[in-house]
């Protein structure tokens, strides 16, 4: 039996969720299906959508918005805040190594040919530094827990992570429709996000950008499935929302096209993917980008937030060596777990792999969204079999991991609160001045009974997650 976020191992409700057990057996009956069915209502009418590849239903959708929150302890918090800011301190320091001295792959610490063949491994970066020396300034981590003895990491997402413009609407949702519950809970603020992510950002800006320097979010466009949260995140830092096509490089420096004439532009908050950033560079036949853009950030004269080539350490091969990386670059014992891993690659775990793929999640190390990927106690024989032969021809595209029995949640469904498998996206910003947590994150939920797909993609919703202040 999983572990129940409100009631543990069912000795009882759990000290965080106490306040919250007893709104809840006080409420009227209906309350929250009125309170969700309005939910629903305001999400509709303020256009928060997502759009999904390939429905044959719709271009886009809502994602289902749960209204009982997640609630995270302040001392739980804490060690998953240390956890947090130690792996993203890490990554930024492998990233600078790999495509620098490259001491972690003469140490033996990440086999080498994993790297250098890596599709995320970005050659044209070798030897250069981002403005400023930050790599990630945003990192998605996203985590699962398993029981009270703590969290698990899951996967890192160290590109353009999606999904906090839900986390701060579902907190907004959530204080309008039961500011009473509010009243009684010390809950500690997300909106203050906003302005945690411009302070990183301006930090992050070349030197020579001075202290208020032109920010931009760039997005490929309104038919991207995340331009909500492209949109959104540009209102939030009252900064432009930019394509491609707005940008153009001279003289080594990218500017902006405005209705005043041209305006340089210090960082490019992209939302972009490094393929389609630089025609020049990159995808020729790509419209998304700005040709010359990479000319004017190798000089140094604009940052990227990301920087380019961070895919190599959200691949799901690199995640396996997290543990020595962090070890390696820390000197620390790595605070937050790993989610025991099988390589592939290698065949001694590639047999034990074939011998039980009806018990095992297998991933695709580059994919992402929930796709490409196989649960296989849910599948049927068939798809196991044809996983089977993939994982016969190209054992290195993929890892495997056992089936977690990830925890629950309380989660209204059909009027009835039933318990559903829930993971969690925290939000870890880097600037030169050190790496800090939103204090919350992206509760992502599978709504399906007993579902262990929680990605918004393949039908999962979210929650507001709260975090207390004690």
């Amino acid at each position: 039996m999983a572990f129940d976020e409100m009631s543990g191992d069912g000795g009882g409700v759990r000290e965080s969720y106490r306040g919250l057990a007893r709104w809840l057996a006080d409420a009227p009956e209906g309350l929250l299906q009125a309170r969700s069915r309005q939910a629903e209502l305001f999400f509709r009418r303020m256009g928060i959508t997502f759009a999904v590849y390939g429905d044959a239903e719709s271009s886009e959708r809502l994602i289902p918005f749960d209204v009982v929150p997640r609630i995270i302890g302040a001392a739980e918090w804490a060690g998953l805040e240390a956890g947090l800011v130690q792996r993203v301190r890490a990554i930024n320091l492998f990233l600078a190594d790999v495509y620098g001295a490259q001491e972690c792959l003469k140490a033996g610490i990440v086999p080498a040919e994993l790297i250098l063949t890596n599709p995320h491994y970005v050659p044209e970066m070798q030897g250069r530094r981002p403005p400023r020396g930050v790599w990630v300034h945003i990192a998605g981590v996203d985590l699962v827990r398993t029981g009270e003895d703590g969290f698990y990491v899951l996967e890192d997402n160290c590109r353009t992570p999606s999904g906090v413009s839900y986390m701060l609407e579902n907190r907004e949702m959530m204080m309008r429709l039961f500011p009473d519950l509010f009243a009684d809970y010390p809950v500690r603020p997300v909106e203050t996000y906003a302005d945690m992510l411009l302070s990183s950002l301006r930090a992050s800006a070349p030197e020579a950008a001075g202290a208020d320097p032109t920010i931009v979010v760039l997005t490929p466009g309104p038919f991207n499935s995340a331009y909500y949260e492209h949109s959104f995140l540009a209102d939030k830092l009252g900064v432009d929302l930019v394509e491609g096509r707005d940008l153009f490089v001279d003289d080594g420096k990218v500017f902006m096209r405005t209705t005043q004439g041209r305006q340089q532009v210090d960082v490019v908050y992209r939302r972009i993917d490094d393929d389609f950033l630089d025609p020049l560079t990159f995808r020729p036949y790509s419209t998304l980008g700005v040709p010359g853009l990479m000319t004017a950030y190798q000089a140094g004269t604009v940052t990227l937030a990301n920087a380019v080539g961070t895919g190599v350490a959200d691949d799901k091969a690199v995640y396996t060596y997290m543990p020595e990386i962090i070890r390696f670059f820390t000197g620390e014992e790595p605070i937050l777990k790993n989610v025991p891993t099988w390589r592939c690659r290698e065949p001694e775990a590639l047999k034990e792999v074939l011998s039980k793929l009806d018990q095992l999640v297998v991933k695709e190390v580059g994919g992402s969204g929930g796709y490409g990927m196989l649960v296989g106690p849910a599948a049927t024989r068939a798809e196991i079999e044809a996983f089977r032969k993939k994982l016969i021809n190209d054992p290195d595209d993929f890892i495997a991991q056992p089936t977690l029995d990830l925890s629950t949640a309380p989660t209204l469904d059909k009027g009835e609160l039933h318990g559903r498998h829930v993971d969690l996206r925290p939000f870890v910003l880097s600037d030169p001045n050190g790496v800090r947590v939103a204090p919350g994150g992206l509760t992502r939920v599978a709504l399906k009974p007993g579902s262990l797909v929680v990605n918004s993609s393949q039908g999962g919703g979210t929650k507001d997650t709260w975090v207390l202040d004690v």
